[in-house]
């Protein structure tokens, strides 16, 4: 399979409701969508950088320029274009793993349209629909954010996350605890809001029955969270420490954690998260996917990573109607508590022509 031409396109999802964590507010998903035009057919993805360098040290407009500039020249001098071939030809180029992840997808894409098989499939899955859970963000006040997890509870939703920050942490989770009480599987999010010194006020959260305890510390600090580890009843789970395979065999031999969320942009693809489920796997440790906002496309790629074995807890890969009136795919619905994984070929899904150029703001086309 060779390169023929690519794609750039940036399109604009408004959310249905502003969506708060200790790292800011969101009211849009902003996303570029990747089209690889290749000998064998075409390949869709995205990337799921943000707009600003918050989350990690990506943004949109960067990966676009990195992708454009050095990625797809790289992959345009491949003899054989092929997934594994993929982070061998960008291994040169230090970072970016957003950017990475979003050419993997592409390839993975046409390689696996082109052979007839689905992406699950491929990666190893056994579920031919996963459990979902959702993610809610910091609100205004604890009546708030009560109606929101009766909403999602009543939508069936098997799992519901809370974000967290300094202020805004014991109180919102006792109020959920006794308004839905023990039975409710319920986890709780500080993207990296916390330091050392809060490792007493967390343990605070013990008495709620969590199931985990995602990221409290900074990414690069697997000592405090293997401090915190030690002294807390709940479980410890990373996500933006996790970066690589290699990570996570480390943070699980300092005991900085119990479980991982694996996001595949964040380690720079859908074969590394493969690989990091088979190191926690091999540890005897739960994985479970975590989201970005994805649109249709990122959704249905998670949906058959999460049908791995290992991924024994519900992601955050919710239905598209939590976050978007439209998007630039057919949506995603979740029905007892799970999604269905997409059956097609490559990721099974492609966009609607109509959705997607009513949403794009931009398109950049490059050929040879």
């Amino acid at each position: 399979m060779k390169l023929c031409g690519a794609e750039l396109r940036f399109v604009s999802l408004p959310l249905v409701t502003p969506f708060r964590t200790s790292l800011g507010t969101q009211t849009v998903r902003n996303a570029l969508v990747l089209r690889l035009e290749t000998s064998q057919g075409e390949g869709w993805a995205e990337c799921v950088a943000d707009d600003e360098p918050g989350y990690s040290s990506e943004y949109l407009t960067g990966a676009a320029d990195v992708i454009r500039r050095f990625f797809l020249p790289r992959l345009l001098a491949m003899d054989e274009l092929d997934p594994a071939g993929v982070a061998v030809a960008l291994g040169g180029f230090r970072g970016h793993p957003m950017a990475k992840s979003a050419v993997e997808m592409a390839v993975l894409d046409a390689s696996l349209r082109a052979a007839g098989m689905g992406l699950s499939a491929y990666l190893g899955g056994v579920r031919r629909r996963v459990p979902v859970g959702v993610s809610v963000g910091i609100t205004d006040t604890i009546d708030e954010l009560l109606g929101l997890v009766d909403k999602y509870l009543t939508a069936g939703y098997l799992r519901i996350k809370l974000k967290i920050e300094p202020g805004w942490d014991i109180e919102p989770v006792r109020a959920v605890r006794e308004t839905f009480g023990p039975s409710v599987a319920l986890t709780v999010d500080a993207n990296t809001a916390y330091r050392q010194s809060d490792i007493r006020h967390l343990r605070g959260l013990d008495e709620f029955g969590l199931l985990l305890v995602e990221q409290p510390f900074a990414p690069e600090d697997l000592h405090s969270h293997a401090r915190l580890a030690t002294v807390m009843e709940t479980p410890i789970c990373l996500d933006e420490s996790i970066t690589s395979a290699r990570d996570a065999a480390t943070a699980l031999r300092q005991g900085a954690c119990s479980i991982i969320n694996i996001k595949p942009g964040r380690v720079g693809g859908y074969l590394e998260a493969r690989r990091v489920h088979d190191v926690a796997q091999a540890h005897g440790v739960p994985v479970w996917c975590g989201g970005m906002l994805e649109t249709g496309l990122g959704r249905a790629a998670n949906l058959a990573l999460a049908s791995l074995p290992g991924f024994q807890l519900p992601g955050d890969i919710s239905a598209t109607a939590r976050y978007f009136t439209e998007d630039i795919t057919a949506p995603f619905a979740v029905a007892e508590g799970h999604i269905e994984v997409p059956a097609g070929p490559g990721i099974g899904i492609t966009p609607s022509a109509d959705f997607l150029d009513r949403l794009t703001t931009s398109i950049e086309r490059l050929s040879p």
